[in-house]
């Protein structure tokens, strides 16, 4: 009998397969398609959704799972494109928000078909190949 460690590492590990699966699918048909990675991808994501279509570094950083300087390399590459721009907290000049501009809404709204339909296919494909990944995902879905 498996204790509930060694089943929740079991499950961890099919997760990890997962995730690393369809992370991959993704990185590649946005990169192919519209030529975004998947964090600049999710970085327009977030500020297409955020009040103002702004967020402070900080907080894009926090959303994104990436470390300051890592995030500051991203929206430097978001800005190169002319997808964002910079823009100084009034209240605190040491404070920058990220901004969104049309081109980045425009290139974000063209690239989520792309997303969502590979995001579709890759979860198919994994649960096709895997049946605990399919009762997985199954169940994660009754529960949205």
């Amino acid at each position: 009998m498996s204790t509930p460690i060694r089943t929740d590492a079991a499950m961890w590990s099919h997760m990890l397969t997962l995730y690393a699966h369809v992370e991959t699918r993704l990185a590649t048909a946005l990169q192919r398609r519209h030529g975004l990675g998947l964090s600049e991808y999710r970085a327009l994501v977030f500020l297409d959704d955020a009040p103002d279509n702004e967020l402070r570094m900080q907080e894009l950083a926090a959303r994104l799972g990436l470390n300051q300087s890592s995030v500051t390399r991203l929206v430097a590459r978001l800005n190169s494109a002319d997808l964002t721009y910079r823009d100084l907290c009034p209240e605190d000049k040491r404070g920058a928000y990220t901004v969104l501009t049309d081109a980045g809404r425009a290139r974000y709204r063209q690239a989520r078909p792309t997303y969502d339909e590979t995001l579709t296919a890759a979860l198919a494909e994994a649960a096709e190949a895997d049946p605990a990944v399919a009762e997985f995902l199954s169940a994660a879905r009754r529960s949205f």
